[in-house]
């Protein structure tokens, strides 16, 4: 919640609040700070607060407890996405003790208050917190940090649930489902993933699942899907059985983003790996059952000024098909883990320095090289798989947020692998072919301009000519509520908009379209319409060939759809 200025700054209080709240007045909403950017930074870590050992000291103000488990909840709720648990910074600065209490409750009340063009909201002018509430939080943040537990082997055992033994389940596909094309959809708000037969546009099930399923991924075999919840949550899904549901579980920490199973021949399956923000660690299971067997923490030096973070959180885990390998981002120390899996008693782990705030990224289309944002750092890595080797830090446009990213054939420039951006409206093209257009390989060879930021996914499709780019964190309702598409082979024409929330007819509620993806097939494009809890969400699909409306999914049970994820292109790492 605070920028350099209050580390650094030695301006005169009374100063200050004039400059700032002349700057709050001058402007609306949270100066400097993108709303598309704050939606997606600060939204609520997925850790129970009251888990937490509170540490109210008699160096800081007063403050009753009640006072302090409300600060605590706001902290969780809007500063932690940002700052760390701990307070140490994250993509925000550190809200340590020794800053705080040196700037005092006045000086910390006009930060909360009015914000800065550095990046900190004006929480209190802006009205989403009042002055009690800012005066709570300027007190609240002079107190040590609450201690959230660690999780360790013991914690995981404890969770662990193996609801159906391998032994006891099927021995051949029980139902007539088209596995290959089902779609696993991500029911944010409900704690729930719906198994959607592509084929058919039926909802096949519903499975219980931890909260906001971050990502869905497939086992090499295709037979199991493996989906994990921003509360760490795992659940291990058989789409074998007559109705496809979990056959074992497990919660391997506090808050988590990402699952992976073993990829490398000889060893498909044998492994499943996952990564926690809470604590900072990554564990390594069995890939039928999901027992936890080996855990290793993240915590240690940032890449860029060599100093020791205690919360490095684990973002992306991608599978190696080049070693038996797992390759795992560890965000703010900007550090790549090549994770060697074929003696877990003897781990090798090959670091590489990338740049701090990794996030997500996906395969380029030999899938020997990952391409995967540093969020904050407005760049893209690139590794080497095959070397385990960094082959490029790449700057593009502000906050890229690729998920997978988008591969496509450039009229100009051969392959290239496309990410979109949360902070500014550009599309950012990296050649990716270093054998047969070295000119052009791990450089930003194109950005264009798509509708605007807030930009979560972009998305294509071998067999398609178009590229589809949403914008569901963007302010404008207009820009939230559609998709801008391009066509591949005349990128500078420009993009068409598709009404996707309009064509979803659902009245009421914020309709936000995200993340589109295709069926197996290639010629329909999957588009989540995320409404509020209690209004109605759709899926619309669209005909990829003539980008029109093609069925509409309409269901009770699809609350708060998000990420979809087609089996076979996720098996085969297809985008």
């Amino acid at each position: 919640m605070i920028d350099r200025t209050l580390i650094g700054g030695a301006f005169a209080l009374s100063a200050l609040v004039l400059a700032l709240g002349q700057a709050a007045a001058s402007t609306s909403g949270h100066p400097g700070t993108p709303a598309e950017e704050l939606k997606y930074q600060g939204a609520p870590v997925a850790m129970d607060p009251g888990a937490t050992k509170d540490l109210i000291d008699g160096d800081g103000p007063p403050m009753t407890k009640v006072e302090f488990d409300e600060a605590k909840r706001i902290f969780f709720e809007r500063c932690a996405g940002c700052h760390g648990v701990l307070r140490k910074g994250a993509t925000g600065k550190p809200l340590t003790t020794d800053i705080t209490r040196s700037r005092g409750t006045e000086y910390l009340k006009a930060f909360i208050t009015y914000g800065s063009p550095l990046g900190m909201p004006n929480w209190g002018s802006s009205g989403e917190l009042n002055p009690e509430q800012v005066d709570m939080m300027a007190r609240y943040l002079q107190h040590e940090p609450p201690q959230p537990p660690e999780y360790g082997m013991k914690d995981m055992k404890a969770t662990w649930k193996l609801v159906v033994a391998p032994g006891q389940r099927p021995t051949r596909q029980m139902n007539n489902i088209n596995l290959q094309n089902v779609f696993s959809v991500t029911l944010r708000d409900s704690g729930q993933v719906a198994i959607i037969d592509g084929d058919t546009k039926k909802i096949v099930n519903v499975v219980k699942t931890g909260y906001a399923v971050h990502i869905s991924r497939l086992s090499a075999s295709g037979r199991y899907l493996f989906v994990i919840g921003r509360d760490a949550k795992i659940n291990m899904i058989d789409l074998w059985m007559e109705k496809p549901d979990t056959v074992a579980e497990i919660k391997v920490g506090m808050e988590a983003r990402s699952v992976e199973t073993s990829k490398y021949k000889g060893w498909e399956d044998k492994y499943a790996i996952a990564g926690t923000y809470w604590p900072p660690q990554y564990v390594i299971m069995d890939g039928e059952t999901l027992e936890p067997l080996k855990v290793v923490g993240t915590r240690g030096m940032t890449v860029d000024t060599q100093e020791f973070h205690p919360e490095p959180r684990v973002a992306a885990i991608v599978a190696s098909h080049e070693h038996p390998e797992f390759i795992v981002n560890v965000k703010e120390t900007g550090k790549i883990l090549m994770v060697n899996y074929e003696d877990l008693k003897n781990l090798k782990v090959t670091e590489i320095e990338a740049a701090r705030f990794l996030h997500d990224g996906g395969w380029d289309a030999t899938q020997r090289y990952f391409l995967t944002a540093a969020n904050k750092s407005n760049k893209i890595a690139v590794v080497d798989s095959k070397e385990d080797k960094l082959t490029a830090l790449i700057d593009v446009g502000q906050i890229p947020h690729p998920g997978r990213g988008a591969n496509f054939i450039h009229p100009k420039f051969g392959p290239v692998w496309a990410t979109s951006h949360l902070g500014d409206q550009t599309i950012a093209m990296i050649g990716t072919d270093p054998t047969g257009h070295p000119e052009s390989a791990w450089k930003m060879v194109q950005s264009i301009d798509g509708q605007g930021g807030g930009s979560l996914f972009i998305k294509t499709h071998p067999k398609s000519k178009n590229l589809y780019v949403d914008t569901a964190l963007n302010p404008a309702e207009a820009v939230s509520q559609s998709v801008a598409v391009f066509n591949i082979d005349n990128l500078d024409k420009g993009f068409d908009v598709l009404p996707i929330a309009q064509w979803a007819d659902l009245g009421d509620g914020p309709k936000r379209v995200v993340q589109p993806e295709f069926n197996k097939a290639g010629d329909e494009v999957w588009f989540s319409v995320w409404n509020g809890k209690t209004q109605k969400s759709a899926i619309v699909v669209v005909d990829d060939k003539t980008r029109k409306l093609k069925t509409l999914i309409k269901d009770d049970r699809l609350i708060t759809p998000t990420g979809k994820f087609n089996v076979y292109n996720t098996m085969h790492d297809i985008y």
